[in-house]
């Protein structure tokens, strides 16, 4: 299922693998060769360059000195962001610890202290001071205060209220709101699993019904959707699958259909992931289809699976670096969507991530790096499910099972 493996420094094999058209074009199939060919300048004018530097760079001090820009200060282009804050903050963040980049105890305070002034006095998150909490931010913000990993971060979180929280945003089907009347999809199963797992405050009242509800959101194509019934989206399936990881109760899904969904979206010339069937390559998706791929491996491997073999992922691992490195860097700092895009933090932390994925296989006791070009490419770990690093996920959790449960009579 596998794609071949490609290579940028064999620029006239790797043209075999590009868009062939029916002759009836498409605005899809027109914007597929669009992107194609602005791909392929920059793969062609790496392999030109490549004789006086043959490996790509990782531009590590351009997109630290952007990350740290933005944690301090955002222009007003930003403010359609304003419900999104505590999203900006674990984006920049994570990207950050991804790229070995220790912030001051001033700053991780300041942040601390600004996401506890996001904290609503009932429980959960909200984008901003002042606004209503909501699933999506409570697990950004929940994300971020890990991430930093001081006694004052892990301090501010309510567990009580965030556990309260999460039982309102509750539905009788096991689905979650994203907010108090809000939209019912994917995403509220997975920060409200995730949100939980970290913070240890998961019942089984809190989750009882939420694993079949999120196995019946997967497709006839193997992928999940946002809802029962919809497209199958790379976003939603990584969401769906890490939930039912989570939760222990990933056997109610296609296993191997989702297997067979995700390794088809590695697209064959870019060497990046598409969201959708017949959809664009996208920087986001290196780690939204590929990060899903570290969790079949794991569940396959734990059941025996004999179609699992070498110290590789399911996915041309190289050919998403060579996508990120070459593609998504914005030469000023930062990462981007594809050729042309701006650059901006959601994209830098999830292509870093992404990135970090591919440069890393392990598997029970085996580890093995596989990272392309020069040495220093390597980023620091991600933690499978819940994409905070690998250290900082582990420190968190070793700080709240030693808590009691909230609730809980033991």
């Amino acid at each position: 299922m596998a794609l071949p493996v490609r290579c940028v420094e064999d620029l006239e094999k790797l043209q075999e693998q590009r868009f062939v058209a029916d002759g009836v074009p498409t605005a899809s199939s027109i914007e597929q060769e669009r992107v194609e060919a602005s791909v392929g300048e920059l793969f062609e004018r790496f392999s030109i360059d490549s004789d006086a530097n043959p490996n790509p760079l990782l531009y590590k001090d351009r997109h630290i000195h952007y990350l740290l820009k933005g944690l301090k200060n955002l222009s007003e282009s930003y403010e359609c962001l304003d419900a999104s804050r505590p999203w900006l903050c674990y984006w920049i963040l994570h990207s950050l610890y991804l790229l070995g980049e220790q912030i001051s105890e001033e700053q991780s305070s300041r942040v601390v202290q600004f996401l506890k002034r996001c904290q609503d006095p009932d429980g959960g998150f909200a984008g901003g001071p002042g606004q209503c909490p909501h699933l999506a931010p409570t697990y950004a913000a929940i994300s971020a205060l890990c991430t930093l990993g001081s006694q004052e971060a892990y301090d501010i979180i309510d567990r009580p209220k965030l556990q309260q929280f999460l039982l309102r945003m509750k539905t009788p089907e096991g689905g979650f709101m994203m907010h108090d009347g809000g939209e019912i999809d994917i995403r509220g199963a997975y920060c409200a699993a995730v949100s939980a797992s970290l913070t240890n405050v998961a019942t089984k009242e809190l989750f009882e019904g939420s694993s079949e509800w999120i196995s019946s959101c997967q497709t006839y194509e193997g992928g999940f959707s946002g809802m029962p019934g919809m497209e199958a989206h790379g976003g939603y399936s990584f969401c769906g699958y890490a939930a039912l990881v989570i939760l222990g109760r990933e056997r109610l899904c296609d296993t191997k259909s989702l297997l067979r969904w995700t390794v088809s979206r590695q697209m064959r010339f870019e060497g990046g992931f598409q969201g959708r069937t017949n959809k664009l390559v996208d920087g986001c998706y290196s780690l939204w289809q590929a990060g899903v791929l570290p969790l079949l491996h794991m569940v396959l491997s734990k059941q025996g699976d004999k179609t699992l073999s070498g110290d590789n992922w399911m996915f041309d691992q190289g050919a998403l670096q060579e996508y990120v490195l070459i593609c998504c860097q914005h030469f000023s700092g930062g990462l981007i969507d594809k050729p042309g895009k701006s650059r901006d933090h959601y994209h830098t932390c999830y292509c870093l991530s992404g990135l970090s994925v591919a440069q890393h296989f392990t598997s029970g006791s085996l580890c093995h790096e596989s990272v392309l070009g020069h040495a220093d490419n390597e980023l620091r770990r991600v933690h499978p499910l819940y994409n905070i690093g690998l250290k900082a996920a582990l420190d968190a959790n070793k700080y709240f099972t030693a808590l009691q449960v909230p609730g809980s009579k033991d």
